[in-house]
């Protein structure tokens, strides 16, 4: 037996089995490169779900993550931290929002936009807007809220009752958004792009129709940029493209770089909306986390990110045009900047396609059931796209059917 295989053996007996991972061992990475147990090497073109914002183990964020451990891990809300501070006045200054909140992950940040929304109304003795408006096809976390907003039954299996007051309309039809906000609605949330529904972006007539939904209702506008924040779709921040400002947004994934970092901004309009001791998280915004988070955006704009993401987001969703009008195996293509996505036709079998790219030595992701996702790391080059596609495009010209 391997040290591999012992390892997986462990696995199963010691790890619960809420996931089914791929049966290798990853233990070392640099760049777009990991390496598993038995010391095989794969190209990583999925970026650990759009966590890998700058690549395995880069020299600035290790040392930054080293050196602040060193100095000050932890310290606990009850006390301002310098790097939280730094953190904090980095993202208002790259974005039109004026505070912020840390917490630890994607699930977190939309649990406290759940919280700020209704908390926001009721101090203003609008107690009725306890309701959200969400999409079906959405993913906004696993989290009881979280997961109430999410628009998928599948993760709902065995865990009703969900949270109530969550009403669900199609993604992008604006006239059902219309109907669906009322005098009780305390905030409309969506993602600017359905990362986990299948790589589907919003219109600009449905974005800015619920911006002006909102305003005209009293309700609150959030954005979920959990996997879209962050240079991921080649600006800072997905909304960019869309010309339209929420009233808050959540962030996670990407912007701590694989170190666990999530956060929520707001507009000056809900800078009160969460007075003291209304939500806390003990371990949010702690200065190792933030330290992580500040050589993240010191990455980004010393190499050159936003450019990078843009330039090859467009090469990356050409060239999955150009393999898609070749193969039947394929059925059209969809994506923004370097989150992109190939749709497989209806009696490919997306598993044992998967499984088939991950032998050959690739890692992407499934994303809606049915299409691959590839979504590096920021500063990834044309050469391993390039390497990455040459590796995909023969495994769907023979991809496993259905039976």
């Amino acid at each position: 037996m391997t040290r591999q295989d012992d390892m997986l053996r462990t696995a199963k007996e010691v790890q619960l089995g809420n996931y089914a991972p791929a049966p290798v061992v990853l233990t070392h990475g640099r760049g777009r490169r990991v390496t598993d147990a038995s010391g095989r090497e794969y190209l990583d073109l999925s970026g650990g779900i759009s966590v890998l914002s700058v690549g395995h183990s880069h020299p600035t964020l290790a040392a930054a993550i080293g050196e602040q451990a060193a100095r000050l891990m932890h310290v606990s809300n009850l006390f301002y931290n310098d790097r939280a501070i730094e953190l904090a006045e980095a993202i208002c200054a790259r974005t039109p929002f004026d505070k912020v909140y840390f917490c630890n992950s994607g699930s977190e940040a939309n649990e406290a936009l759940l919280k700020l929304a209704r908390r926001y109304h009721y101090d203003r003795g609008d107690e009725k807007r306890v309701q959200f408006v969400s999409t079906y096809n959405s993913f906004h976390g696993r989290t009881m809220g979280s997961l109430s907003l999410t628009g998928q039954t599948k993760y709902h299996k065995g865990m009703a009752p969900l949270l109530e007051g969550v009403r669900f309309i199609d993604f992008n039809d604006l006239a059902a958004l219309d109907t669906a906000v009322t005098d009780e609605t305390a905030a409309v949330i969506f993602e600017p792009v359905q990362a986990e529904g299948g790589i589907i972006v919003a219109t600009p007539e449905f974005i800015q129709g619920a911006r002006r939904i909102c305003d005209e209702r009293g309700a609150l506008l959030f954005l979920d940029e959990i996997q879209t924040g962050y240079a991921r779709t080649g600006r800072f921040l997905a909304q960019e493209w869309f010309d339209v400002v929420p009233d808050a947004c959540s962030f996670a994934k990407g912007i701590g770089g694989g170190f666990p970092l999530g956060a929520m901004a707001v507009t000056e309009r809900l800078a009160g909306g969460l007075p003291p001791s209304s939500h806390a998280s003990t371990f949010g915004g702690n200065p190792l986390a933030c330290a992580a988070g500040l050589a993240v955006l010191y990455i980004i704009e010393e190499e050159g990110l936003i450019e990078n993401a843009n330039r090859l987001g467009e090469y990356l969703a050409n060239r999955l045009h150009e393999i898609n009008e070749r193969l039947p195996s394929t059925a059209g293509t969809r994506g923004l900047g370097l989150l992109q996505g190939l749709v497989l036709a209806d009696d490919v079998d997306p598993a044992a396609t998967l499984d088939a790219i991950f032998s050959a030595g690739l890692l992407l992701t499934l994303a809606g059931g049915n299409v691959i996702r590839i979504s590096p790391s920021l500063n990834v080059t044309q050469e391993e796209l390039d390497e990455g596609l040459a590796v995909l495009e023969p495994i769907l010209v023979n991809a496993p059917r259905k039976t």
